[in-house]
């Protein structure tokens, strides 16, 4: 199991207890690099149509919002659904 599978197991139990940099490194894993960085933001591209980005920002505690944390889990649920789906078709 790699860091970022541990950590996502970990975002699953307690989404208001992830720090940021957890979660920038998920994202970096599982989206690639963010398009946008160095502001109070991060925006990473997801590979479909509609609105394809992550957004996520660190909170004043220095730890992940918690609302942003379960969108990236839905974004990384669906990317791996349609993983599924293309290994099985």
């Amino acid at each position: 199991m790699t860091k970022a599978e541990k950590i996502v197991e970990q975002m699953r139990r307690a989404p208001q207890n992830v720090r940021f940099d957890d979660l920038a490194k998920v994202c970096a894993e599982y989206f690639g690099e963010p398009r946008q960085d160095g502001t109070s933001h991060k925006v990473y591209k997801t590979p479909w149509p509609g609105d394809p980005r992550v957004n996520i920002q660190r909170g004043k505690d220095g730890n992940a919002k918690a609302y942003q944390v379960r969108q990236v889990l839905d974004a990384i649920d669906r990317l791996e659904d349609e993983n599924k789906e293309d290994d099985d078709a």
